[in-house]
């Protein structure tokens, strides 16, 4: 379903990851423990121009974990799937295994 929406500019198009609410034995875990407001780069936008109409592509690019801003971001519904695009400058760091 994310694949139709292709982000305009220097936009991405994330979808954010939900912690799990229960351990592998069952214990069920506080909303509190380790809120990262992360996501994963579905999609990404072509990039942006400067003023002297130099392209300026997206630092990003699919797959990548992104750490995210805790406000922010536009809420896209897509199907079942809720999704946020953001600009590539409000992205605070990429996450890394």
């Amino acid at each position: 379903m994310a694949k139709r929406l292709i982000p305009s500019f220097n936009r991405i198009l994330v979808e954010k990851i939900i912690p799990p609410s229960k351990t592998n034995s069952g214990i069920l875990l506080p909303e509190k423990t380790s809120k990262l407001n992360s996501g994963k780069v579905v999609a990404v936008g072509p990039g942006a121009r400067d003023r002297d109409g130099k392209h300026i592509p997206v630092s990003l690019k699919e797959g990548d974990t992104v750490l995210l801003p805790e406000y922010g971001g536009t809420e896209v519904k897509l199907g079942e799937k809720e999704y946020h695009l953001y600009r590539d400058d409000d992205v605070l760091g990429t996450l890394h295994d």
